[in-house]
């Protein structure tokens, strides 16, 4: 019956999430205004989901659509990287992974709108930030008004229209807007200039946006770009190798300003608590709100499921209505001839050294489409946003908490409201990533009129949440509203506080969580947090694990370690193709049969500095090591692989690198175990 039920509601769930439904050939209308995004006249708080389409297999683009929309993405960004198109001048290349008109293609048959992020220059860890050699080469001044880069610019231009064409809202397509550049400091008539060009080739479309961060030296017009923000748990662009470097601590309380502090900090150093003027007429959205975050050579964070899902509630409860996911879905750098890593041996966007292939980000859904924890958490946020956006949109955020606190400061809960008088959500955090927050006691609430529960409770160390005040007939509940379908209401009770639900002048106190067959009252249903984590959710059909493990032989030992340098930008360098001549070497056979390998994962549990994978001498994954193992998707192998070969260099002593506590760092490397397991 439980299975029956979930089935159900998920076919609900996914008919429900799109904007992009064109009914009797009506298109709908998309606005916004200093509130939120409107489509057909009704306000919505969407989930922005980035995903790189030409870092995924194009056998991968529809099942990776479907994922996301199944985590309560409604809306998907992704970039598109100039040097992955046309890496040599005059040579564009569409086909395969690269192929923008198929991946949208793919998203307007599942129902998903595009934000496309069309450079030229895009950053995303990609070599020279996206912007081709041959740019350098030629000694064209890039990002700039020079005639020639706006001349190769527009030829860029040209040939993204050729895969558009067609597929633009205004046309039934998915592309509902685009945002030029990146991460721009200079003058906004550069940003102008490159809207001018797309607009002049044919782009049409209901809006278009722009990094809100740094601040601009001249403004652009009001109304030609919003301004889109953000904000991450840890930053691998530090240049310290201190567990807690930078101003991170920041991001976990809400604040009505609206742009990070830390974001790109090693190229844009110290940046002001300070509202851009005129940025309060535009509604508040994030484009790169850190679902997990990269390991770089000399910094490689740990990030844990509470770090996304706390940055996700205090952007909700300091106002944001659209909350922007970089990245919700990790990738690996397509095959070139040559690497489309960053690194601080490349022309341009030379700060770090990022792995070769591996773009995994630590992702809600990693490389290889595999689901993480915060996958799940996240979700029970947007089956929120999605059936309380019309409710919450206009609903203005006060901050009746400090501003002005200290990393770790423990001195008092911080917390939040939004409201529009008769109603409201309380938004709580008790958690700051890597600090050891307390319990907060005697805890009482007074928002539009109500003051809850009815006696003082205590918020556990590591809660984050959010009450209703006067929603769907609940005058007040201790536990979060999830979702509202075909008539029932779903909560979540909160580890470790008593749920109580008030309604009208009835009190229903420690309640427990029934689950989905027996409502608490009425129709009202209280889940456990997997419960509601997994809401709606179709159940999942795994693969078979071969009872035959792969074998793993060392057949060489690692050479004398290599000298680490230090690179132009004065942070750790990683190693060289030649330095892996010096590696361990390990040989991994009994691989599964080709038509047993779909959707299994090669997990290898090793310590060590840089481990390489090869598949007939060709490099197909690389990982740099930080505790966790390194994983590869078997189901991309040529049919006819049989044999695979590790190369693992040894870490050594007092490296200039941050490696989190969950990371061994005894000098040497080893390989301690070697699985299959299931990539769902």
């Amino acid at each position: 019956m439980k299975t029956r039920f979930l089935s159900i509601f998920a076919a609900l769930s996914l008919a429900s999430t799109s904007f992009l439904s064109i009914a009797d050939g009506k298109i709908p209308n998309v606005s916004w205004d200093a509130q939120s995004l409107i489509i057909d006249g009704e306000r919505v708080t969407p989930v922005m989901g980035e995903i790189h389409y030409s870092r995924l297999p194009e056998n991968e683009w529809r099942s990776s659509v479907r994922k996301m929309k199944d985590g309560g993405v409604t809306l998907i960004a992704t970039y598109v990287f100039w040097n992955h198109i046309e890496q040599n001048e005059g040579k564009f290349d569409w086909s395969g992974q690269r192929n923008l008109r198929k991946f949208l293609e793919i998203c307007k048959e599942e129902g998903m709108p595009v934000v496309l992020r069309v450079g030229p220059f895009c950053h995303g860890e990609a070599r020279n930030g996206g912007i081709p050699d041959w740019i350098f080469d030629n000694g064209i001044k890039s990002r700039t008004e020079d005639p020639a880069f706006l001349d190769a610019v527009t030829k860029l231009y040209r040939q993204i229209f050729t895969q558009i064409q067609g597929l633009q809202w205004k046309d039934g397509g998915p592309v509902m807007a685009c945002q030029f550049d990146n991460e721009y400091r200079g003058h906004g008539s550069y940003l102008m200039k490159l809207k001018g060009i797309a607009e002049g080739i044919g782009f049409d479309l209901p809006f278009y946006t722009r990094t809100g961060w740094p601040e601009l030296k001249t403004p652009v017009p009001y109304g030609e770009m919003i301004p889109l923000y953000g904000d991450y748990a840890d930053g691998f662009w530090e240049r310290s190798i201190e567990p807690t470097a930078g101003n991170y601590y920041k991001a976990f309380n809400f604040k009505p300003f609206r742009s990070s502090t830390a974001i790109a900090s090693e190229q844009l150093k110290d940046q002001k608590e300070k509202l851009t003027e005129g940025d309060e007429l535009y509604p508040y959205f994030t484009c790169e709100l850190g679902g997990g975050m990269m390991g770089a050579y000399h910094r490689r964070p740990w990030i844990y499921p509470k770090d996304a899902y706390s940055l996700a509630v205090v952007k909700l409860g300091s106002g944001s209505n659209l909350l922007g996911y970089y990245m919700y879905h990790g990738g690996t750098n397509p095959e070139s001839d040559i690497y489309l890593n960053e690194t601080q041996r490349t022309k341009a966007t030379n700060y770090n050294d990022l792995p070769v292939k591996n773009y995994d980000f630590q992702a809600p859904l990693g490389e290889f489409g595999q689901p993480y924890p915060h996958y799940y958490d996240l979700r029970k946020l947007h089956l929120f946003m999605k059936d309380y956006g019309k409710v919450l949109a206009p609903m203005e955020a006060t901050f009746p908490a400090r501003q002005d606190i200290g990393k770790g400061d423990d001195s008092h809960l911080r917390w939040s409201y939004r409201s529009n008088g008769d109603s409201g959500f309380v938004f709580i955090n008790n958690y700051e990533r890597l600090q050891n927050l307390s319990d907060k006691h005697g805890i009482q609430f007074d928002v539009c009129g109500v003051k809850f529960p009815s006696k003082p409770i205590t918020i556990p160390a590591g809660t984050t949440c959010i009450f209703p005040v006067n929603i769907d007939g609940i005058r007040y509940a201790t536990a979060q509203l999830i979702a509202n379908r075909d008539g029932r209401i779903y909560l979540e009770q909160i580890p470790g506080i008593n749920t109580e639900i008030a309604i009208g002048k009835k009190v229903l106190k420690n309640l427990k969580a029934s689950g989905f067959e027996k409502p608490v009252y009425k129709n009202i249903y209280l889940l456990t947090p997997d419960q509601a984590s997994h809401l709606f959710l179709p159940e999942m059909r795994k693969p078979a694990i071969p009872s035959d493990m792969p074998v793993i032989e060392k057949i060489k030992e690692a050479d004398a370690p290599r000298k680490i340098t230090i690179g132009v930008n004065k942070a750790a360098e990683e190693p060289v193709d030649s330095d892996f001549d010096a590696a361990a070497v390990y040989s991994i056979t009994n691989l599964p049969a080709a038509d047993k390998r779909t959707d299994l994962l090669l997990q290898i549990n090793y310590r060590g500095d840089v481990a390489r994978l090869y598949c007939d001498g060709k490099l197909i994954a690389d990982n740099f090591y930080n505790g966790r193992p390194m994983l590869y998707g078997l189901w991309r192998l040529p049919a006819e692989a049989e044999t695979l070969e590790l190369r693992i260099l040894p870490l050594q002593s007092d490296m200039p690198v941050y490696f989190p506590e969950e990371a061994d760092t005894t000098p040497g490397e080893e390989v301690e175990t070697i699985t299959i397991i299931c990539k769902q």
